[in-house]
């Protein structure tokens, strides 16, 4: 049996086995779901994060993030797997560490950094950059290495595999023994061969209880067709449905165009909302008209703009990817123009509304219902509730917030702390502005406890 066959059997030996060590890099919003996942399938996991908060909050079973109750992390956190071996220190099924040169033990790292954009809508990868040279400086011989970090095409390829592959002084005997050391006793580890590379896109929707991680089908492409099998192997273990693409770059690819569709029907909708307000029609009516077509139409809803790492995120990168083809994605631009001016649009009704009731902006009590950026979750990245929050301030409201989910943000240089009493927060305010539906506001309720209400969801009805 020749290296490539013998080291790939073994991993995927472990693979099957359950005895992998999968060390999941970032563990936030998408990173520890998927460690519970595999530490709940019996896998040995460790969670690796910079932030010590996290580490040791998860260490003693405590969740921060809403998807995972805490009571479902105790009870895989700190247990002895039946998966773990002699080999392997990891005694949990679930750790977490601050420090990487745990990952010389572990055969998997997947990495779930940030990917946020600069100032200039640019993708910033300083945080993959990060993870990839970390694990760098311990990926061996029969490691899985796998980027779940949205990113632009061409990513894994162009950063992460050139950090890999990097010459470096042998580590371990043993483990280095396979590899051909040049003249200067320097090592290469070659992908498909001595270790595997792969990216797959986490597909997470916070607060989605239907589709979770184990039920999402999961895109996965390899740089190497070895790496694709050992990829689709282990997320086969965890995930009932695995969707194999022919390179890293497709997979990448595939998540773009799945926030980008979103991002630029949500601009249309948004679009049409505007135009409806102008010819005096009411644009629900016509949503939910069209939506009786039973093919060709797929119902988007209008709304204070769009909010989350992926939809205001993901499609720029891609954009910017493509001006460096020379090639304008204007669909992508003007999407981002029309989702991005739509908190402006809700506050100049607002003042329109308020105008309308003799009251002016400046020195108003506006309340804004729900800050997160979609229902029924706590989280608050690119929320559109920030900006209309930060627009009506500078105009002059004095600008309160409710949110169940949400008890403070921050945001441009600005902090506020969310109204504790829902009925006391309506009685004081001269204009409500419905920013998140959450399902627990009692919509009829606040209509009766507040005269003025702007509704950006068609919440109140």
């Amino acid at each position: 049996m020749d290296t490539e066959l013998r080291t790939k059997d073994q991993l995927l030996a472990r693979i099957r086995d359950h005895r992998a060590v999968v060390a999941v890099i970032g563990l936030g919003y998408v990173g520890l779901p998927l460690a519970v996942a595999f530490a709940e399938k019996g896998f040995p996991v460790v969670g690796i994060d910079v932030d010590a908060r996290k580490v040791d909050a998860l260490n003693r079973g405590e969740s921060y993030v809403q998807d995972v109750p805490s009571a479902r992390l105790a009870a895989i956190s700190g247990q002895r797997s039946a998966a773990s071996d002699q080999r392997s220190p990891i005694v949990g099924r679930l750790i977490a560490v601050a420090d990487y040169s745990i990952l010389a033990q572990c055969d998997v790292a997947i990495i779930c950094v940030p990917t946020p954009l600069n100032k200039t809508r640019d993708p910033d990868v300083r945080y993959v950059i990060a993870a990839g040279e970390s694990v760098a400086k311990h990926v061996h011989p029969g490691m899985l290495v796998a980027l779940e970090s949205t990113t632009y095409p061409g990513t894994t390829e162009e950063l992460l595999l050139p950090m890999l592959t990097k010459p470096r002084r042998p580590g371990n005997k043993e483990t280095d023994r396979r590899i051909k050391a040049s003249p200067d006793h320097l090592v290469t580890l070659s992908p498909g061969q001595d270790f595997f590379l792969a990216f797959s896109p986490e597909r997470i929707d916070p607060g989605n209880q239907r589709w979770v991680v184990e039920n999402t089908p999961k895109v996965v492409g390899g740089v190497t067709p070895a790496c694709l099998e050992v990829a689709t192997a282990l997320y086969g273990e965890i995930i009932e449905r695995i969707v194999p693409v022919s390179s890293t770059q497709a997979a990448e690819m595939t998540k773009l165009l799945e926030n980008t569709f979103r991002a630029v029907n949500i601009a249309l909708v948004n679009e049409t909302a505007i135009m409806c307000e102008k010819l005096g029609i009411d644009v629900w009516e016509v949503i939910e008209a069209a939506a009786t077509k039973p093919y060709g139409f797929m119902k988007f809803t209008p709304g204070p703009g769009v909010g989350g790492h992926c939809i205001p995120l993901d499609p720029h990168y891609l954009s910017w990817k493509l001006k460096t083809l020379n090639y304008n994605a204007r669909f992508i631009q003007l999407a981002g123009e029309i989702n991005s001016d739509m908190p402006r649009w809700w506050v100049e009704k607002v003042a329109a509304a308020l105008n309308d009731a003799g009251k002016p902006v400046k020195g108003s009590r506006v309340l804004v219902l729900g800050v997160a950026y979609k229902k029924d979750i706590d989280d608050v990245r690119e929320s559109p509730a920030l900006d209309i929050i930060e627009l009506l301030r500078h105009k002059g409201a004095d600008v309160r917030y409710h949110d169940p989910y949400v008890s403070c943000i921050q945001h441009n240089g600005f902090e506020m702390e969310g109204e504790p009493d829902l009925d006391a927060a309506l009685a004081a305010a001269d204009c409500a502005v419905v920013v998140t539906d959450h399902s627990s506001y009692d919509w009829a309720a606040i209509r009766r406890k507040v005269n003025l209400i702007v509704d950006t969801r068609h919440a109140v009805g």
